[in-house]
């Protein structure tokens, strides 16, 4: 795929586009988050950025939710200071929504699906909420009207990265994901083997599913290409 700027300019787009626009990002953040919690609730470590709020979680006592959604308020507000074209008005729905809907899906699915769930459904959870988590956070890129604070760090970085070498979207995304991780790890998050997986292939998915998402996106929205 070639490379991208993943600022984009919407001064142009309508109150329509923007609804539009929003719908199909809560669709990727919720899809997404469906990933995370399959990750979760497999117990056998959790994607990348989830390490560290777990982490995170543990030294403050609070819930995954409640740090997830702090750390996306203050990630953002850094990023809307220092940055220009990235921050809009999905990357607010992101952060305030996303690390409830974590809460909501762990909730309706801990029961039926977790650690005590036999091993083949743990691995399948696993790889399937590695694929979910990337399909989602491709429909969210997509919709070009914001993602989380977190996901903006690899693409703020890829950018920067790009006006001067160019260096695949993937790259920047496994750096960024191994960053976390070790982070997490040292606050007391979980780390396991879907851990390692998340961080090796949450980048390629995503880059992988980027023109997928696009093409299905212009199809029903035109306008929001």
């Amino acid at each position: 795929m070639p490379e991208q700027e993943f600022s984009k300019d919407t001064s142009s787009r309508t109150a329509k586009d923007w609804a539009q626009g929003l719908l199909v990002l809560l669709a990727g953040l919720i899809i997404a988050h469906l990933g995370v919690t399959l990750f979760l609730l497999s117990g056998m470590g959790t994607d990348t950025f989830t390490v560290f709020i777990q982490g995170l979680a543990v030294r403050t006592g609070f819930s995954i939710g409640t740090c997830h959604v702090a750390v996306l308020i203050l990630l953002m507000v850094v990023m809307l200071i220092t940055t220009k074209g990235y921050v809009k008005p999905g990357t607010v729905v992101c952060a305030f929504c996303g690390g409830w809907i974590i809460d909501l899906f762990l909730w309706l699915l801990g029961g039926r699906l977790n650690e005590a769930s036999p091993l083949p459904v743990r691995i399948v959870m696993l790889l399937l909420g590695c694929v979910i988590l990337g399909f989602g956070m491709s429909v969210a890129i997509k919709s070009n009207s914001g993602t989380g604070p977190n996901d903006l760090i690899a693409m703020i970085l890829s950018d920067w990265i790009n006006r001067h070498k160019k260096l695949a979207f993937r790259w920047v995304r496994i750096g960024c994901d191994l960053f976390f991780v070790i982070l997490g790890f040292f606050l007391g998050g979980t780390v396991g083997i879907g851990t390692i997986i998340a961080a090796l292939l949450t980048g390629p998915v995503v880059q992988f599913f980027l023109p997928v998402s696009e093409k299905i996106i212009k199809k029903l929205f035109p306008r929001l290409g």
